[in-house]
């Protein structure tokens, strides 16, 4: 849940009026194309000691792939601090092996109930989880909120997700629970009989079984090549 204030002068007038006008001029494509809203956690890839409550606000690329863009809250003034990409078992499956140990399986996540949808009934919910509960993320957060970072501090990080009983904090779990007055136990008997990937939880995914963590390294910048200069 957010808590900190992003440091900075208030949003003035004038700007906010700007706001309004240019809304009613300018088109938003991609951020209309969000119809879902997803809460969840997630850990860092080398420290699942450290962990976020994270929103998901995705849209459809198509049948087998959406996007979601990450907030640390619902409320309007969240701060974004992440994205996730979500793919089908089947595209997961095309990416080379050096890349599968970047994603996490959503299978746990969704069947323990701890992947929820706010305000929608569990019905119409578990249409679609039973779909999400078979897919992988891939997601990055660039946004250490957990450490109270007042602005998007230090290099974007591999996040993972939970996999197994045990793993979540108890209260993060609990205070997510009072504040949407949502049960995961009672979610967890409700999709017993969701199934994950087809094939199982690839080995390479979820890191492999290892810590994953982005390192800065110096490297020689390629310059820009020469473009030969034509006379006409």
């Amino acid at each position: 849940m957010a808590t900190s204030k992003v440091p900075g002068e208030p949003t003035q007038t004038g700007t906010a009026v700007l706001e309004t006008a240019t809304s009613a001029i300018q088109g938003f494509g991609p951020v209309n194309k969000i119809h879902q809203h997803l809460c969840a956690f997630h850990f860092y890839g080398y420290d699942m000691t450290r962990q976020v409550e994270a929103h998901h606000f995705c849209a459809h690329q198509n049948e087998e792939m959406r996007q979601c863009l990450i907030y640390d809250s619902p409320e309007p003034h969240a701060r974004l601090i992440g994205l996730e990409y979500i793919v089908s078992e089947n595209l997961f499956l095309t990416l080379p092996d050096n890349e599968k140990p970047l994603w996490h399986s959503h299978e746990y996540e969704v069947k323990s109930g701890v992947l929820f949808m706010p305000g929608v009934p569990g019905p119409i919910q578990r249409q679609d989880l039973d779909k999400v509960a078979k897919t992988y993320g891939k997601t990055i957060h660039f946004w250490q909120v957990d450490k109270g970072d007042a602005f998007p501090l230090g290099l974007p990080q591999i996040m993972m997700a939970l996999t197994r009983d045990g793993q979540l904090q108890d209260n993060l779990a609990k205070d997510v629970e009072r504040r949407f007055n949502v049960s995961f136990d009672a979610e967890r008997e409700n999709r017993a009989y969701m199934k994950g990937p087809e094939h199982g939880i690839h080995h390479l995914a979820n890191g492999g079984g290892k810590g994953i963590k982005s390192v800065l390294r110096e490297t020689d910048c390629k310059p820009v090549e020469s473009v030969p200069r034509v006379f006409v």
